[in-house]
């Protein structure tokens, strides 16, 4: 299985942060020693830099990904969503969805997948219908609009910039990397920061019974 992450400049660091950390560190996978791979994919081979200054040297490339059944993209925030620069990233996604791959998209990035209308026949959420509608004058994907932080229609994900935490739980449990009640307390210790979640996180890593 391989996660691509689309590394575009501007990229909004804190919007994938917690899942970047655990699917890197493997921490808390059912399966530590599973085949996979966390890519950084880019529309070239330049190194760009995220809001927070961080720089990103991409894997591969974009054109050059075949994705696979259990695959996903992932496609963070950034300013540069609505540039004409990143239209081939937004057509991949596209395409990738209709092919049944998973996608997974938060903040702009929505916008820009509104744009190519690929939220047209799925179910979604963005940071504003309104603003969806404005900027992009060609979606029709209002009647499956749902104003929540993070919305699963199907292989899509998507979420307000606001929600990175939601975002990161739909797209673990997208994934199922992790058992169901580690991915459960996970999300309900960073949600609630509740103790009992946290000995509940603890407990869901122990050996299961053969």
């Amino acid at each position: 299985m391989n996660v691509y992450l689309v590394t575009v400049d501007t990229l909004a660091d804190w919007e994938i942060g917690y899942l970047t950390a655990e699917l890197n560190s493997r921490r808390f996978f059912a399966d530590p020693a599973m085949e996979f791979k966390l890519l950084k994919a880019g529309i070239g081979k330049a190194e760009v830099s995220s809001m927070g200054g961080a720089r990103y040297t991409p894997d591969v490339t974009i054109d050059a990904i075949q994705m696979k059944e259990g695959d996903l993209l992932l496609l963070p925030g950034s300013d540069i969503w609505d540039s004409p620069q990143v239209r081939p990233v937004l057509e991949f996604a596209a395409e990738a969805l209709d092919r049944g791959r998973q996608v997974a998209a938060i903040c702009g990035a929505t916008v820009g997948l509104a744009g190519v209308g690929a939220l047209d026949r799925r179910r979604h959420t963005s940071n504003d219908l309104e603003f969806l509608k404005q900027t992009c004058p060609h979606y029709q994907g209002e009647a499956l609009y749902r104003k929540e932080p993070a919305v699963r229609g199907d292989n899509l994900i998507t979420a307000t910039g606001l929600a990175p935490l939601e975002f990161s739980h739909e797209v673990l449990k997208m994934l199922k990397v992790w058992r169901p009640e580690t991915t459960k307390a996970w999300y309900r210790l960073y949600k609630t920061r509740q103790e009992r979640w946290y000995h509940e996180l603890v407990a869901s890593m122990e050996p299961q019974p053969v």
